[in-house]
Protein backbone atom coordinates (compact mmCIF):
# COMPACT_ATOMS: atom_id res chain seq x y z
CA UNK A 1 0.00 0.00 0.00
CA UNK A 2 1.03 3.34 -1.00
CA UNK A 3 1.95 5.90 1.62
CA UNK A 4 -0.62 8.25 0.15
CA UNK A 5 -3.27 5.18 0.34
CA UNK A 6 -2.16 4.32 3.63
CA UNK A 7 -2.31 8.06 5.31
CA UNK A 8 -6.17 8.12 3.46
CA UNK A 9 -6.98 4.76 4.96
CA UNK A 10 -6.17 5.81 8.68
CA UNK A 11 -8.04 8.90 8.10
CA UNK A 12 -11.25 7.15 6.86
CA UNK A 13 -10.78 5.21 9.88
CA UNK A 14 -10.56 7.85 12.11
CA UNK A 15 -13.99 9.54 10.87
CA UNK A 16 -15.56 5.99 10.93
CA UNK A 17 -14.50 6.07 14.79
CA UNK A 18 -15.84 9.72 15.61
CA UNK A 19 -18.88 8.57 13.99
CA UNK A 20 -19.06 5.48 15.98
CA UNK A 21 -17.99 6.68 19.39
CA UNK A 22 -20.68 9.65 18.96
CA UNK A 23 -23.88 7.79 17.57
CA UNK A 24 -23.54 4.99 20.34
CA UNK A 25 -24.60 7.60 23.26
CA UNK A 26 -26.08 10.71 21.40
CA UNK A 27 -29.65 11.80 21.41
CA UNK A 28 -31.67 13.66 19.09
CA UNK A 29 -31.75 17.45 19.65
CA UNK A 30 -34.89 19.63 19.55
CA UNK A 31 -35.06 21.29 16.97
CA UNK A 32 -34.87 24.68 16.69
CA UNK A 33 -37.94 27.59 15.40
CA UNK A 34 -37.22 28.73 12.16
CA UNK A 35 -34.25 31.31 12.22
CA UNK A 36 -34.84 35.48 11.85
CA UNK A 37 -34.35 35.74 8.33
CA UNK A 38 -37.08 33.88 7.64
CA UNK A 39 -39.41 36.11 9.68
CA UNK A 40 -42.01 38.19 7.79
CA UNK A 41 -40.73 41.42 7.32
CA UNK A 42 -42.05 43.79 10.12
CA UNK A 43 -42.85 40.56 12.29
CA UNK A 44 -40.71 40.02 15.57
CA UNK A 45 -37.93 37.32 15.70
CA UNK A 46 -39.22 33.86 16.59
CA UNK A 47 -37.79 32.50 19.86
CA UNK A 48 -35.10 29.48 19.09
CA UNK A 49 -36.90 27.27 21.25
CA UNK A 50 -40.23 25.87 20.64
CA UNK A 51 -42.88 26.79 22.62
CA UNK A 52 -42.59 25.55 26.37
CA UNK A 53 -45.10 22.69 26.48
CA UNK A 54 -47.98 22.77 28.95
CA UNK A 55 -50.13 20.33 31.23
CA UNK A 56 -50.19 17.18 32.25
CA UNK A 57 -48.33 15.35 30.30
CA UNK A 58 -45.63 18.29 30.44
CA UNK A 59 -45.75 18.61 34.12
CA UNK A 60 -44.92 14.15 34.34
CA UNK A 61 -42.05 14.85 32.09
CA UNK A 62 -40.74 17.58 33.42
CA UNK A 63 -40.21 15.38 36.65
CA UNK A 64 -38.71 13.19 34.85
CA UNK A 65 -36.53 15.37 33.57
CA UNK A 66 -35.32 16.60 36.67
CA UNK A 67 -34.96 12.86 38.36
CA UNK A 68 -32.80 11.69 35.74
CA UNK A 69 -30.93 14.73 35.24
CA UNK A 70 -29.98 14.59 39.60
CA UNK A 71 -29.17 11.18 39.00
CA UNK A 72 -25.26 12.23 37.78
CA UNK A 73 -24.83 8.69 35.97
CA UNK A 74 -26.46 4.99 34.90
CA UNK A 75 -24.95 1.98 33.23
CA UNK A 76 -26.05 2.43 29.49
CA UNK A 77 -26.96 -0.65 27.07
CA UNK A 78 -27.83 0.66 23.45
CA UNK A 79 -27.92 -0.76 20.06
CA UNK A 80 -28.28 1.79 17.16
CA UNK A 81 -28.27 1.16 13.02
CA UNK A 82 -28.05 3.95 10.79
CA UNK A 83 -29.37 2.96 7.42
CA UNK A 84 -26.36 1.09 4.96
CA UNK A 85 -24.01 3.33 6.89
CA UNK A 86 -23.29 2.32 10.51
CA UNK A 87 -25.11 -0.51 13.13
CA UNK A 88 -23.18 -1.04 16.24
CA UNK A 89 -23.92 -1.90 19.94
CA UNK A 90 -22.37 0.05 22.32
CA UNK A 91 -22.33 -1.05 26.85
CA UNK A 92 -20.85 0.68 29.47
CA UNK A 93 -21.49 3.68 32.01
CA UNK A 94 -21.76 7.61 31.85
CA UNK A 95 -21.85 10.27 34.05
CA UNK A 96 -23.06 13.93 33.73
CA UNK A 97 -22.07 16.91 35.84
CA UNK A 98 -21.79 20.43 35.06
CA UNK A 99 -18.51 19.81 33.41
CA UNK A 100 -19.66 17.33 30.94
CA UNK A 101 -19.79 14.09 29.86
CA UNK A 102 -17.40 11.27 31.31
CA UNK A 103 -17.39 7.31 31.06
CA UNK A 104 -16.45 4.68 29.02
CA UNK A 105 -18.43 2.34 26.16
CA UNK A 106 -17.61 -0.88 24.28
CA UNK A 107 -18.52 -0.14 20.68
CA UNK A 108 -19.02 -3.01 18.91
CA UNK A 109 -19.91 -2.99 15.22
CA UNK A 110 -22.47 -5.03 13.63
CA UNK A 111 -23.03 -4.04 9.98
CA UNK A 112 -22.99 -1.43 7.69
CA UNK A 113 -20.29 0.15 5.46
CA UNK A 114 -18.84 2.01 8.55
CA UNK A 115 -18.27 -1.61 10.34
CA UNK A 116 -16.45 -2.76 6.76
CA UNK A 117 -13.76 -0.10 6.82
CA UNK A 118 -13.06 -0.93 10.29
CA UNK A 119 -12.84 -4.71 10.18
CA UNK A 120 -10.11 -4.05 7.06
CA UNK A 121 -8.14 -3.13 9.79
CA UNK A 122 -8.76 -5.84 11.83
CA UNK A 123 -11.20 -3.84 14.39
CA UNK A 124 -14.77 -5.10 15.45
CA UNK A 125 -14.65 -3.44 18.56
CA UNK A 126 -13.28 -0.38 20.56
CA UNK A 127 -13.23 1.45 23.74
CA UNK A 128 -14.15 4.83 23.93
CA UNK A 129 -13.53 6.79 26.76
CA UNK A 130 -15.16 10.43 27.29
CA UNK A 131 -14.39 13.43 28.94
CA UNK A 132 -15.83 17.00 29.39
CA UNK A 133 -13.32 18.57 26.58
CA UNK A 134 -12.65 15.29 24.26
CA UNK A 135 -12.77 11.46 23.33
CA UNK A 136 -10.83 8.77 22.92
CA UNK A 137 -11.39 5.79 21.19
CA UNK A 138 -8.82 2.49 21.21
CA UNK A 139 -8.16 1.31 17.58
CA UNK A 140 -6.12 -1.92 18.08
CA UNK A 141 -2.82 -2.52 17.20
CA UNK A 142 -3.31 -3.20 13.48
CA UNK A 143 -4.10 0.38 13.21
CA UNK A 144 -1.31 1.29 15.70
CA UNK A 145 0.77 -0.08 13.14
CA UNK A 146 -0.42 2.67 10.66
CA UNK A 147 0.59 5.45 13.13
CA UNK A 148 3.68 5.23 14.97
CA UNK A 149 2.42 2.56 17.65
CA UNK A 150 -0.18 4.63 18.74
CA UNK A 151 -3.59 2.61 19.96
CA UNK A 152 -5.33 5.93 20.75
CA UNK A 153 -7.42 8.59 18.71
CA UNK A 154 -7.79 11.73 20.66
CA UNK A 155 -10.94 13.91 19.29
CA UNK A 156 -11.39 17.27 20.85
CA UNK A 157 -15.21 17.76 20.48
CA UNK A 158 -14.42 21.57 18.69
CA UNK A 159 -12.14 19.60 16.26
CA UNK A 160 -14.70 17.71 15.57
CA UNK A 161 -16.48 20.38 13.78
CA UNK A 162 -14.12 20.25 10.87
CA UNK A 163 -16.03 17.41 9.55
CA UNK A 164 -18.75 19.52 8.28
CA UNK A 165 -22.28 19.00 7.26
CA UNK A 166 -21.18 15.24 7.58
CA UNK A 167 -20.55 12.83 10.31
CA UNK A 168 -19.18 15.90 12.68
CA UNK A 169 -21.68 18.66 11.84
CA UNK A 170 -22.77 20.06 15.36
CA UNK A 171 -20.44 17.16 17.28
CA UNK A 172 -19.12 19.05 20.05
CA UNK A 173 -22.50 20.33 20.79
CA UNK A 174 -24.04 16.24 20.30
CA UNK A 175 -21.23 14.94 22.87
CA UNK A 176 -21.94 16.86 25.43
CA UNK A 177 -26.09 16.22 25.19
CA UNK A 178 -25.42 12.43 25.47
CA UNK A 179 -27.10 11.89 28.72
CA UNK A 180 -30.76 10.11 29.29
CA UNK A 181 -32.59 12.99 30.20
CA UNK A 182 -31.70 14.60 26.97
CA UNK A 183 -34.34 12.19 25.79
CA UNK A 184 -36.81 13.73 27.53
CA UNK A 185 -36.10 17.42 26.80
CA UNK A 186 -36.54 16.39 23.26
CA UNK A 187 -39.77 14.70 24.34
CA UNK A 188 -40.67 17.98 25.33
CA UNK A 189 -40.42 19.70 22.73
CA UNK A 190 -42.49 17.19 20.67
CA UNK A 191 -46.60 19.00 20.29
CA UNK A 192 -47.66 15.51 20.36
CA UNK A 193 -46.21 14.18 23.69
CA UNK A 194 -48.30 11.70 25.22
CA UNK A 195 -48.77 8.96 27.94
CA UNK A 196 -49.56 5.69 25.80
CA UNK A 197 -50.10 3.39 28.97
CA UNK A 198 -48.32 1.28 31.33
CA UNK A 199 -46.23 -1.25 30.38
CA UNK A 200 -43.51 -3.69 31.79
CA UNK A 201 -39.82 -3.26 30.59
CA UNK A 202 -36.87 -5.62 31.64
CA UNK A 203 -39.51 -7.11 34.53
CA UNK A 204 -39.89 -3.30 36.08
CA UNK A 205 -42.72 -1.20 35.51
CA UNK A 206 -42.68 1.57 33.81
CA UNK A 207 -44.82 4.26 32.20
CA UNK A 208 -44.12 4.81 28.41
CA UNK A 209 -44.51 7.88 26.92
CA UNK A 210 -44.39 9.23 23.26
CA UNK A 211 -43.99 11.94 20.99
CA UNK A 212 -42.96 13.44 17.36
CA UNK A 213 -40.21 15.83 16.60
CA UNK A 214 -39.59 17.79 13.69
CA UNK A 215 -36.96 20.02 12.07
CA UNK A 216 -35.35 17.98 9.33
CA UNK A 217 -37.54 14.95 8.87
CA UNK A 218 -40.12 13.37 11.54
CA UNK A 219 -38.86 11.58 14.25
CA UNK A 220 -40.51 9.83 16.93
CA UNK A 221 -39.17 9.27 20.59
CA UNK A 222 -40.08 6.81 23.08
CA UNK A 223 -39.54 6.61 26.60
CA UNK A 224 -40.47 4.54 29.65
CA UNK A 225 -39.73 5.62 32.88
CA UNK A 226 -40.51 3.75 36.31
CA UNK A 227 -41.82 4.52 39.70
CA UNK A 228 -38.57 6.89 40.50
CA UNK A 229 -39.23 9.14 37.39
CA UNK A 230 -35.85 7.60 35.92
CA UNK A 231 -35.29 6.15 32.59
CA UNK A 232 -35.23 2.59 31.94
CA UNK A 233 -35.26 2.80 27.85
CA UNK A 234 -35.59 5.33 25.26
CA UNK A 235 -36.12 4.78 21.28
CA UNK A 236 -35.38 6.91 18.74
CA UNK A 237 -36.86 6.42 15.40
CA UNK A 238 -36.17 8.69 12.33
CA UNK A 239 -34.41 9.05 8.50
CA UNK A 240 -30.91 9.87 7.69
CA UNK A 241 -29.27 10.20 4.19
CA UNK A 242 -28.19 6.67 3.91
CA UNK A 243 -31.34 5.38 5.32
CA UNK A 244 -33.72 4.77 8.62
CA UNK A 245 -32.46 5.93 12.03
CA UNK A 246 -33.02 3.55 15.10
CA UNK A 247 -31.51 3.75 18.35
CA UNK A 248 -32.81 1.77 21.49
CA UNK A 249 -31.41 2.69 24.65
CA UNK A 250 -31.51 0.68 28.18
CA UNK A 251 -30.59 2.27 31.52
CA UNK A 252 -29.96 0.90 34.64
CA UNK A 253 -28.16 1.62 38.16
CA UNK A 254 -28.28 5.41 38.39
CA UNK A 255 -25.71 6.79 40.39
CA UNK A 256 -23.14 4.23 39.86
CA UNK A 257 -19.34 5.24 40.24
CA UNK A 258 -18.11 6.50 36.73
CA UNK A 259 -14.52 6.95 35.71
CA UNK A 260 -12.97 7.80 32.64
CA UNK A 261 -8.64 8.15 32.16
CA UNK A 262 -7.00 9.91 29.66
CA UNK A 263 -4.59 7.33 27.65
CA UNK A 264 -0.76 7.86 27.56
CA UNK A 265 -0.02 10.83 25.71
CA UNK A 266 2.98 8.93 23.65
CA UNK A 267 0.11 5.99 23.01
CA UNK A 268 -2.77 8.44 21.47
CA UNK A 269 -2.44 9.83 17.91
CA UNK A 270 -4.73 13.34 17.39
CA UNK A 271 -7.51 13.33 15.02
CA UNK A 272 -6.44 16.91 13.66
CA UNK A 273 -3.23 15.79 13.03
CA UNK A 274 -4.63 12.76 11.08
CA UNK A 275 -6.77 14.60 9.26
CA UNK A 276 -3.59 17.13 7.97
CA UNK A 277 -1.35 14.40 7.48
CA UNK A 278 -3.98 13.40 4.49
CA UNK A 279 -2.71 16.94 2.66
CA UNK A 280 0.60 16.35 2.99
Amino acid sequence: MTGTKARRTVVSVAVSAALACGTACTSGEAPASPSPASAPPGSAAPSSRPPAPTGPAADALRSVERATGRAGSARVESTTVMGRELSLEAEGALGWRDDGLTGTLTITYTGGTTAETMRRLGTTAMEARYLPDAYYAEMGDEFAGRVGGRHWIKYVYEDLEDLGAGAGAGFAEQMRNTTPNQAVKLLLSARDARKVGEETTRGRRTTHWSGTVGGDGPQTVDIWVDDRDLLVKKVERGHTKTGELTQTAYYSDYGVRVSAERPPAADTADFKELLASQAR
